[in-house]
């Protein structure tokens, strides 16, 4: 028997499953805390020595990891929850704890990967994927090739200037999309209003509100928090129309939380880029969705990875 392991390393979760060859389902899964200090590496190597399977060969590694990263070389340049990994050079650290080929790429590039070999682009060439969560992360793919750029740090579209002048994102700019359409930024945004002593149900809640709470309140016809959520939306279709025009997608895939929120920030957002995007041309025949994967598509984009070696490292023909 022959076998992948797939990683995704989450800020929450470092999670890891075993596939047998050409399956998507796995044998076995797990997952632990992401270590925040000490060896985080070292909990990771023990995480997959626990996977790994007795009745059969492992024919490479894939992890999908925070970036910024160098795929080329597997390095960790930085991650704001892992800040042990600082110029890490995982995959050599893990190729030489097991001894079988191991590639590593940013989670979003491989989330977008995932949903192209896997999930909702199945059968598209220019994929562009963007997950809309704590922050806002992207992978793009164009003519059947992810893009990675001249280093492997293509693809950061949630770092688009936004308002030059805007709220500080988590990269220490100013008014990047993550900062103003982001959960993160749609939770500042509530707090801000209610500090502001602006009306809202949000009022009540016993803690500060998460943008999972706004959704909410917007759900049940709460103004500030459907105003709250149309503005994040407005300033990602607006977006969206600018990466419509650079890399013509013929699909955009929308994953992460808030696009849970549903039709109360999918309806303004596409508003807003249908009336941003400078032709009609960009709309033909363009699917605009959201992710089939859910929270596998980072690991099955990992998967997608390993299985581009056998066990001398070269291509797989699978």
């Amino acid at each position: 028997m022959k076998y992948h392991l797939a990683v995704d390393v989450g800020g929450t979760w470092l999670r890891a499953a075993v596939f047998p060859l050409g399956e998507t389902t796995p044998a076995r899964r797990e997952r632990i805390r992401t270590p925040r200090a000490g060896r985080p590496e070292a909990a990771l190597v023990a995480l997959l020595r626990e996977l790994w399977p007795t009745d059969g060969e492992v024919l490479g590694i894939g992890v999908a990891s925070p970036g910024p990263l160098d795929p080329s070389r597997g390095v960790i340049l930085a991650t704001p929850n892992i800040p042990a990994w600082r110029d890490f050079p995982l995959a050599a650290y893990l190729q030489d704890a097991f001894g079988v080929p191991v590639a590593v790429d940013n989670d979003a590039n491989l989330a977008a990967l995932g949903e192209w070999r896997y999930g909702a682009a199945q059968g598209h060439h220019d994929v562009l994927y963007l997950t809309v969560s704590t922050g806002i992360g992207a992978g793009v793919i164009v003519n059947d090739r992810l893009l990675h750029g001249a280093h492997g740090l293509a693809g950061e579209l949630g770092h688009i200037p936004i308002l030059p002048d805007g709220p500080l994102c988590g990269c220490g700019q100013r008014g990047h999309l993550e900062a103003v359409a982001s959960g993160t930024a749609i939770a500042r945004a509530a707090r801000e209003a209610l500090a502001a002593e602006e009306v809202s149900s949000l009022a009540s809640l016993a803690a500060p509100p998460t943008a999972a709470d706004v959704a909410r309140a917007a759900h049940a016809g709460d103004a500030l928090a459907r105003r709250i959520l149309a503005e994040a939306a407005g300033h990602l279709g607006r977006a969206l129309a600018g990466f419509l025009h650079i890399f013509n997608p013929s699909i955009v895939i929308l994953g992460g939380g808030v696009v849970q929120a549903g039709e109360v920030f999918l309806s303004p957002m596409e508003a807003a880029l249908r009336a941003a995007v400078m032709h009609p041309a960009y709309l033909d025949g363009l699917t605009l969705t959201t992710a089939a994967l859910g929270d596998d598509a980072g690991l099955l984009g990992a998967l997608a990875l390993a299985r581009e070696f056998e066990k001398d490292g070269s291509v797989c023909d699978e």
